[in-house]
C-alpha cells in the first residue's frame, strides 16, 4: 500500500497510524499527527479502492451502505499491511495508535471489529459502525475515542452511539467528544483527540 513513514523523535511513543478520508491522500492527515503526538514515529497509509478517482479505504454500494465483502477483504489487506510495515519500518507492531477520519475511521473501526490486538489505542473522527451482527474480540485492552457531530448528515448522532455501545460491550473504554456541527474535523474535536491520548495510560 502506498505510505509515508516518518520516524519520530521518540521511539517508546507509540506509533500513529494515519487512515484518510474519502478523495484524501497519506499526506492529509499529516498535521494531525503533529498535533496529537509530535513525539511519534507516523505511518499514514492511502487507500487501495478508487471511487471516481478518489481513495477509499473500500467499496461502497452507496452513501452510508458498505460493500461488506470487500470491506472484509480489505480491512485484512490493511491488517497484513501493518505487519508487513512493522517489520520494514522497525517499529514495534503492538504499539501502535489508530487515527482515522470518516472513511479512514471506518476501515479503522473495521480492524477492531475483526482482530484483537489491532491497535493499542484507536482514535476514530466521524466513525460509523462497519458491520453489525458480528462478534466482537474482546477490546477491554484498547480504549477508544470517537469524535461526533451532533449535526452530522453522514454519521448520525444515533450511529455514533450505536457504534460506542458496541465497542463499550466488547470491553473497549470508549469516550465520545460532541461537536456542535457537521462531518468537518474541527480544530477542537483535534484538541480533545490529543488531550484524551494523554490522558490514557498506554
Amino acid at each position: 500500500m502506498r505510505h509515508i513513514y516518518q520516524q519520530g523523535s521518540d521511539l517508546t511513543a507509540p506509533v500513529l497510524v494515519l487512515f484518510h478520508g474519502t478523495g484524501g491522500t497519506e499526506q492529509d492527515l499529516l498535521p494531525l499527527a503533529q498535533a496529537i503526538s509530535p513525539t511519534s514515529s507516523v505511518l499514514s497509509v492511502r487507500g487501495n479502492v478508487l471511487e471516481n478517482g478518489m481513495p477509499r479505504f473500500f467499496r461502497r454500494l452507496a452513501e452510508g451502505i458498505f460493500d461488506e465483502e470487500d470491506l472484509i477483504f480489505r480491512t485484512k489487506e490493511v491488517y497484513d499491511f501493518l505487519d508487513a510495515a512493522a517489520i520494514e519500518h522497525g517499529f514495534d507492531r503492538s504499539n501502535v495508535v489508530a487515527i482515522g477520519y470518516s472513511n479512514g475511521a471506518n476501515i479503522a473501526g473495521s480492524l477492531l471489529f475483526h482482530y484483537p490486538n489491532a491497535f493499542r489505542a484507536a482514535i476514530l473522527h466521524h466513525p460509523m459502525v462497519p458491520r453489525r451482527g458480528i462478534p466482537l474480540p474482546d477490546l477491554s485492552d484498547t480504549p477508544v475515542f470517537i469524535g461526533a457531530g451532533k449535526n452530522d448528515p453522514i454519521c448520525s448522532p444515533e450511529e455514533s452511539e450505536e457504534l460506542e455501545r458496541l465497542l463499550s460491550d466488547a470491553g473497549s473504554d470508549v469516550h465520545v467528544h460532541w461537536e456542535n456541527s457537521g462531518h468537518q474535523l474541527t480544530r477542537s474535536e483535534v484538541f480533545a483527540a490529543a488531550e484524551w491520548l494523554k490522558g490514557i495510560s498506554l
